[in-house]
């Protein structure tokens, strides 16, 4: 079991008040799909919130062990194998989950694709949480490419105590919600600006953008954003006004 929890990174949340934060935020109903349900503790919590569960577990060993726990459970259901593997479902749902942090990145690209997700409320390690939501005063690509779409948001801090074995990190609340507009409505658009613009080209993102665009001193003007500024800089909102002025 050891050998196992260190090589699909796994660190069960144990701590009753951090279920009650996820819970908490991500306000679940309806169908509710869990990565990483592990022993189980955050799926009983989701499911007596009155939300359907699917807890999605990698260990065939730890599958096995919470499918005999929740049988009867009406609310429950345990699938054995990998949550990035699954076919979204076609209906409305949500992600909630204590997320192995081997595999964040994986799962919260899997959540951006999926047509129907709602929200994605995942434990994360704290520094990619607060990476993504601009806690560091710079904005990553994904969050840059998807913010038109899904807003970000940085919750609560949970301690790397409230986990078993504890790792070495504190970890962190992170929502994805899905807009009930899009900002932008020219999704192919709009992510070649962005990818352009971090490209890396000549350093800045004014000199990326200009390699194809006309007008670029005044789109940036009209966003707010200095002729000298490096990309990660660039918020995501003044992202939507490059947009409008460069590709509309």
């Amino acid at each position: 079991m050891d050998r196992a929890r260190r090589t699909l990174s796994q660190n069960f949340l144990t701590d009753r008040h951090a279920i009650e934060l996820v819970i908490s935020a991500a306000d679940p109903t309806g169908l509710v799909l869990e990565p990483g349900a592990g022993t189980g503790a955050l799926t009983l919590a989701l499911a007596r919130t009155g939300a359907h569960v699917v807890g999605y577990e990698i260990d065939p060993r730890l599958a096995r062990r919470l499918a005999a726990r929740t049988r009867g459970a009406a609310r429950i259901e345990v699938v054995q194998g990998d949550f990035t593997a699954a076919r979204a479902p076609g209906r409305p749902f949500a992600v909630v989950g204590n997320i192995p942090y081997s595999v964040t990145s994986k799962i919260v690209n899997w959540c951006l694709r999926a047509p129907s997700l709602t929200s994605a409320t995942l434990l994360t390690q704290r520094e990619y949480a607060r990476k993504r939501a601009g806690g560091y005063g710079r904005w990553s690509r994904v969050t840059v490419q998807s913010w038109p779409w899904f807003h970000w948001r940085l919750g609560h801090t949970v301690g790397r105590e409230c986990f078993r074995p504890i790792p070495s990190v504190d970890s962190a609340i992170r929502r994805i919600e899905r807009r009930p507009e899009p900002l932008v409505h020219g999704r192919w658009t709009y992510q070649e600006l962005v990818e352009l613009g971090f490209s890396g080209i000549g350093g800045s993102v004014r000199a990326s953008l200009k390699t194809r665009h006309r007008g670029v001193d005044a789109a940036l003007a009209a966003a707010g954003v200095a002729r000298d500024a490096v990309v990660g800089y660039v918020h995501p909102d003044q992202w939507i006004t490059l947009w409008q002025r460069l590709c509309r």
